[in-house]
């Protein structure tokens, strides 16, 4: 089969799209024929060398993706060969053919297309956990969402208005910042502006936001500063580098928190999984979550797709689909 890989760590131009061998598949396990495949910024730390990535060379990205099943090595009567389905957590995804343990699997609606699937598990189930887990929303609390025209970012905001909370998104260009205002931001502020101060003015009684999520990193002082007394920071990315470290006194001074988030600390078990995507399709289908996609690249063009994604010019997500 073909597959996007790398044999050494590095920039974009270490991947390679060639034949390697297919996935055997090991018992309990589905063998998924590909149709889409989503991009992540986890893909690029791995391929950096600086997130965990298991295994040795040839390395195959991507942990999310749907396609059709093509074979099954189990005696389990949850799937058949020939159901869509899609993951959002399970390894080696940039390839034409991918084994999935049954138990990451989901059904998909046949409302839900391959692309739509491919475009928001991984990141919608992000948003919904973070508004959910790390951080319990409560109707009329004041938000600010980091690189909000970013694919979680957008999502964040989507779900934190739709649970009555009061939304301020942060991007770098008025491009994103008319998009985060279609997904129905209250209020959109550029990152090179004054935003720690024009942020905290904005909020009820100009105290800081009650919750911070921050996925770039190096912001993550500004994400503390910004917070009101007694509020909440929860830190889930670096997409713009690794934070500074944080005096664990300023905290105590001012009653703040600060979490980390991570997708697979929730992602439990198969009910979890289902349950969770479930509710993510079922506001699709009633128009109450658009999913955007930035660009579709074939999979063959994942060095370019790379590159886009870390020039922080994406609206949505990027998408790569096998040949």
């Amino acid at each position: 089969m073909k597959a996007l890989v790398f044999d050494s760590f590095g920039d974009a131009d270490v991947l390679r799209y060639r034949e390697i061998d297919e996935p055997v598949l090991g018992v309990g396990q589905a063998l998924i024929r590909m149709k889409a495949i989503g991009l992540n910024f986890a893909d690029i730390y791995r391929r950096r060398g600086n997130y965990h990535l298991v295994g040795d060379p040839p390395y195959v990205l991507g942990y999310e993706g749907a396609g059709v099943v093509v074979a099954i090595n189990a005696d389990d009567t949850r799937y058949k060969v020939g159901d869509r389905v899609a993951f959002a957590d399970s390894p080696h995804a940039n390839a034409e053919y991918v084994a999935v343990p049954l138990d990451h699997l989901i059904r998909l609606p046949d409302d839900i297309s391959f692309e739509s699937a491919s475009a928001v598990l991984l990141q919608g189930l992000t948003a919904q956990y973070l508004l959910r887990d790390s951080h319990r929303l409560v109707k009329g609390e004041s938000v600010l969402v980091h690189a909000a025209a970013g694919g979680v970012g957008l999502y964040l905001t989507q779900l934190a208005k739709s649970e009555g909370a009061f939304v301020v998104g942060l991007v770098s260009t008025e491009l994103k910042r008319r998009a985060v205002l279609e997904a129905g931001a209250d209020l959109v502020l550029l990152s090179g502006s004054d935003w720690v101060d024009v942020g905290r003015a904005a909020t009820p009684g100009g105290l800081g936001f009650d919750v911070v999520y921050d996925s770039v990193g190096i912001t993550l002082r500004d994400s503390l500063r910004v917070a009101r007394m007694g509020g909440h920071v929860v830190f889930y990315g670096m997409s713009g580098g690794d934070p500074a470290p944080v005096d664990p006194r300023l905290l105590m001074d001012e009653s703040k928190s600060l979490t980390g988030g991570d997708l697979w600390n929730v992602l439990t078990s198969a009910e979890e999984r289902i349950a969770r995507s479930n509710a993510l399709f079922a506001m699709i289908s009633a128009g109450k979550l658009r999913v955007q996609v930035a660009k579709s690249f074939a999979l063959s063009d994942g060095a370019e797709a790379h590159r886009l994604l870390e020039s922080r010019q994406v609206i949505g997500k990027v998408l790569l689909i096998p040949g």
